[in-house]
């Protein structure tokens, strides 16, 4: 490994793992070098720099069908830690530690992986920093790009600006929004939107959401919303600001259940509300996308990113609970 993301995933098992969940080694947002690989891999070779990315069986309907992550076996390949089988790769003194979290469980030295979460990088990128697109940048930019679609010159809301969040606002400059509105309780993740290209900033610790994008829509509403946190009146508001007809993009996760009540007339009027998991992205395409962005310029997802070493990886998991840091990337000494 050279550099793993923390993810607020991976904060939620350290919080309140579930019955049978530890010991589990944690991360999903890893980037590294190939050291080995099986009989059976082809399209890898030691020495190539890899991002790691969610799990996949490939063989499922729905991953032949080009939309992996809906993969039959999500739950299971990515959420145990554990694989199919309910083996894993770890153990310590001979006892088992689940090592498969999301195919990868990167928070470690090395890291037993398969082909299809494994995307192949160029040698002159920096590496211990590309992690985080095979997650986190990865659900807020794909949640614009591949899920919402918007034309240029429309209007986006995004809803929480931490890491996906803010993902989400430079995938929107890249598809040409006209109007980008950032929606947070922080002031300083607001103005850090502003300077990545938000046109507009609503502090919802002090304005009513819906009438502050209304009133910067001329009281007509946006064409889309990202709800980036998925608590229940945060998705009603992000549903509210649409405009007819409009889409909302949730990619925010409150646990299960998270029951949402929604007037059903903001459906009936030509307004839709989708779940978005993984950025609908495939990633061995969407991933290299992100990154010839990042290098036409276009896509600056580095400056989400402060590294901690990786000995240091409590004060960086206390940096991402209390928000000092948008995105904490653990770096590993090669």
């Amino acid at each position: 490994m050279v550099g793993g993301g923390i993810c607020h995933t991976d904060l939620g098992v350290i919080a309140a793992p579930a019955e049978g969940q530890t010991p589990i080694v944690l991360g999903h947002e890893g980037s590294g070098v190939v050291r080995e690989i099986g009989s059976e891999v082809g399209g890898l070779k030691p020495g190539d720099h890899v991002v790691l990315t969610y799990s996949s069986c490939g063989r499922c309907d729905n991953c032949t069908h080009s939309i992996p992550h809906h993969c039959r076996d999500f739950m299971g390949l990515n959420l145990t830690g554990a694989r199919l089988d309910g083996t894993s790769p770890l153990c310590k003194d001979g006892t088992p530690v689940l090592g498969a979290w999301f195919g990868q469980s990167s928070w470690a030295h090395h890291s037993v992986v398969t082909e299809q979460n494994a995307i192949k990088v160029d040698h002159d990128l920096p590496l211990e920093l590309l992690g985080p697109l095979g997650c986190g940048i990865q659900t807020g930019a794909g949640a614009v790009l591949n899920t919402l679609k918007p034309r240029p010159g429309s209007s986006i809301a995004i809803f929480g600006v931490g890491s996906v969040g803010l993902a989400a606002l430079l995938a929107a400059r890249v598809a040409g929004c006209e109007k980008i509105i950032a929606v947070d309780i922080q002031q300083s993740r607001l103005e850090q939107a502003a300077e990545l290209g938000a046109t507009h900033i609503v502090n919802s610790a002090e304005q009513e959401p819906v009438e502050a994008i209304r009133g910067i829509t001329d009281g007509r509403g946006v064409h889309y919303t990202v709800d980036c946190i998925g608590l229940p009146p945060v998705v009603r508001s992000a549903l509210e600001s649409l405009q007819t007809p409009g889409t909302c993009a949730t990619v925010g996760f409150q646990g299960i259940p998270n029951e949402v009540t929604i007037d059903h007339g903001q459906l009936l009027f030509g307004k839709t509300l989708i779940g978005v998991i993984e950025g609908d992205s495939v990633p061995s395409d969407f991933i290299p996308q992100m990154i010839e962005l990042y290098r036409q310029g276009q896509f600056p997802f580095d400056k989400l990113i402060d590294t901690f070493d990786f000995e240091d990886i409590n004060k960086a998991i206390d940096a991402a609970h209390h928000g000092t840091v948008v995105k904490a990337v653990l770096t590993f000494r090669r």
